[in-house]
């Protein structure tokens, strides 16, 4: 049975679509400009990214080698030594290069098509709990999230990642909704998939979908945490079971595990993706002191200072590196940090120690402010303080139940998603730019769900809703400006933003009817004035390449090549 939402409470249910035409053909043109906006974002000016990240690309290419190099994910043509991520998503990176060459459209085409399909899915989502208008607006503003647009032109594997994650929120969904083990079961499967793509990262959003399974189900409480249980037993077992795989095949019959200490996956896990993310680089667990005993020698320096791979593989390997171009090879030399303490991305690599001027990876110093201030804000922030205040308003206008509420569970998920990632990103010492994109489809979610509150609100308290609705937007366009012109001299599209905020909040001052089409006039101004700068932002992004494609970002101000 279909459990009721918010969007069935308000009209009753339609079993197919074509029964309303009209209503239904509109929202599917509106669906179709979202996507056709989001392909043109992603698919435009791929030639200023030539093969993007060359460290993906070079292994994709080895991997087209053999079946051994597609497998153990090699960095070279020779197998000395493989890539520092887990093989499903650069899998479907040498399976599209395979069809369509080990070209630049043929790596990122994988990535691009996820984050279409990433658009698609969070409309879903967020339309069955909230609403059509919710999931359209989620769509758009996950379409025009800039670090997200830079992502999805990349061919790092995040993009493969969200999708993964999202399919999973909705087995999750399903699962609290019927009670059914067989959703649960999809759900961690899927997150385990997801392990595959970019290990740890893919279980940040996990506590909130389990969160939503615990608080929102039906069923007994015991029995929840019995198939809990299970779930999370079929979690590991697909998480670990390549990782698993690799480890135990003997040394020298596999490349050396790239950027690992000791020739581990474990420990690539556990130290240089795992624990180095969140205390930094220097903390010790990304690097060791080389190989452990009867492991295949890693990576080493020649005569000339040259990188040499392991000597089975000794002519013509490509250097090792990570995907910021740097080595991956264990520290070697006097006392096991010799010549290569910092790393990639590790402290020896920036100006004026850990962190350097611009905190480590330039991604600025922990903190509670990090995610609103330069150089992260530009991002995926720019409707940050909207989606909090979407995180409030949910609650505090629905009453407290157990089992929670549709409403709150729609709250558990994003809310919770949101808040987790923002919570790492925050105090986390060593990340990427384009790790924010984790935060976006939750972000989009919360802002579709904080507009559509703010519009049923409006029947009961319109002069509460409207006061809250100037609070929220006017709060969200001064991050947005604040931080377009910390890296623009002049916002030349200001006076657009500034001039749709004005005649949408007359227009719902000056209206005097509850269905009147002048209030949804002015909501519809005040809501594309917070899109219009990160719809911009997202344009430039597209238009000027990153000055390092190794490492994606939203446009920095600066025109690259």
């Amino acid at each position: 049975m279909r459990t009721m939402t918010a969007e069935t409470a308000d009209k009753p249910f339609r079993l197919k679509a074509w029964w309303t035409p009209r209503e239904s053909a509109l929202e599917m043109i509106a669906l179709a400009a979202i996507v056709a906006l989001a392909a043109a974002l992603r698919f435009a000016n791929l030639g200023a990214l030539g093969e993007a990240n060359h460290y993906y690309t070079a292994a994709v290419k080895s991997m087209l080698l053999s079946w051994h190099n597609f497998f153990f994910v090699a960095a070279e043509p020779g197998g000395s030594v493989s890539v520092d991520k887990p093989p499903v998503g650069l899998w479907l990176q040498a399976v599209s290069a395979y069809v369509f060459g080990v070209n630049g459209f043929g790596v990122l085409l994988p990535q691009i098509l996820a984050g279409i399909l990433s658009v698609i899915v969070i409309y879903h989502l967020v339309r069955r709990s909230f609403g059509m208008a919710a999931g359209l607006l989620a769509a758009l503003a996950m379409a025009i999230t800039p670090v997200v647009v830079a992502t999805d032109r990349n061919n790092t594997m995040d993009s493969t990642l969200i999708l993964t994650l999202l399919l999973a929120a909705r087995a999750f969904i399903r699962a609290t909704e019927s009670g059914k083990l067989r959703h649960l079961l999809l759900g961690a499967a899927l997150v385990g998939i997801g392990f595959n793509v970019k290990m740890l990262q893919a279980y940040l959003p996990l506590p909130a979908f389990y969160a939503l399974y615990l608080l929102g189900c039906k069923d007994r409480l015991m029995g929840k945490l019995g198939k809990l249980t299970l779930a999370t037993m079929l979690l590991l077992v697909l998480s670990f079971s390549w990782t698993t795989i690799v480890d135990l095949t003997p040394a020298d019959l596999r490349p050396y595990v790239g950027s690992s200490q000791d020739n581990s996956e474990l420990s690539l896990i556990a130290g240089y993706n795992g624990l180095n993310r969140l205390m930094g680089m220097g903390f010790g667990l990304g690097r060791g002191n080389g190989p452990r005993d009867g492991a295949s020698p890693p990576p080493s320096r020649g005569a000339d200072g040259a990188f040499q791979p392991p000597s089975r593989n000794a002519g013509g390997a490509l250097p090792p590196q990570d995907g910021a171009g740097n080595d991956t090879r264990p520290p070697r030399g006097p006392g096991g940090d010799g010549g290569l303490a910092g790393g990639p991305g590790g402290p020896g690599g920036l100006p004026g120690g850990p962190g350097g001027p611009g905190g480590i990876g330039g991604t600025g110093q922990p903190g509670a402010l990090r995610l609103f201030t330069a150089p992260l804000n530009k991002e995926a922030s720019w409707l940050l303080p909207f989606g909090l205040f979407s995180i409030l308003l949910v609650v505090f206008r629905t009453r407290l139940q157990w089992p929670i509420a549709p409403k709150h569970q729609t709250l558990a998920l994003w809310g919770g998603w949101l808040l987790t990632g923002a919570f790492f990103f925050s105090v986390a010492n060593f990340f990427h730019e384009y790790y924010l994109t984790m935060l976006a489809p939750p972000l989009a979610a919360l802002v579709a769900m904080g507009v559509v509150e703010l519009w049923r609100m409006r029947q009961e308290q319109p002069w509460l809703a409207l006061g809250l609705l100037l609070a929220a937007t006017g709060g969200t366009l001064v991050l947005q400006i604040t931080t377009a012109q910390a890296f623009l001299k002049t916002m030349g599209w200001l006076p657009l933003v500034i001039g749709l905020f004005i005649i949408g909040a007359l227009s719902l001052i000056a209206a005097r009817r509850q269905s009147s089409r002048v209030v949804l006039a002015g909501f519809v101004s005040i809501v594309a004035a917070m899109l219009v700068t990160p719809g911009i932002w997202s344009g430039l992004t597209t238009l000027y390449s990153s000055e390092n494609q190794s490492l994606p970002s939203a446009y920095s101000g600066r025109r690259a090549r």
